[in-house]
């Protein structure tokens, strides 16, 4: 089994931009969580990072091709308006798309309570800090059993 996990804008700043909200691990040491849950599981992971809504539409319709089964996917800011990328998670239903946030964007600013990309999702998970990326693949592990 294949899992990817996408990270969207300003996340390769963990543990640098906003500890209260983020925390202080940074982006290293949540690639490393991740490889290491994966390990443990026994399934194989890629994780994704880019800073551009080009990328991350790019390597969402690589998944359709490449023996991806399941995404992860934080869009970070994108998250509130980003339809190419929803378009693009909702051009097919092959496999589960989780989105994940770290922090509870429904208890922040008002314009982070809407996600126009978890309705194409299979679910969302916010709020749990970087173990909501572990409990996110554990879904699609078992959604994928």
């Amino acid at each position: 089994m294949k899992i990817l996990v996408i990270n969207g804008p300003n996340l390769n700043f963990l543990g640098i931009r906003d500890k209260n909200v983020y925390g202080t691990t940074d982006y290293n040491g949540l690639v490393k969580m991740i490889h290491e849950h994966a390990s443990k599981k026994g399934v194989d992971v890629e994780c994704f990072q880019s800073n551009s809504e080009g990328g991350i539409i790019d390597r969402i319709q690589l998944a359709y091709f490449d023996g991806t089964d399941g995404i992860v996917i934080n869009p970070g800011a994108y998250t509130h308006y980003s339809y190419a990328i929803r378009d693009a998670l909702d051009s097919f239903h092959t496999f589960p798309k989780v989105e994940i946030h770290i922090s509870d964007i429904h208890s922040r600013e008002e314009f982070r309570n809407v996600s126009v990309t978890s309705p194409v999702c299979d679910m969302q998970i916010v709020g749990h800090g970087l173990e909501g990326y572990l409990e996110a693949m554990d879904a699609i592990i078992e959604k994928n059993s």
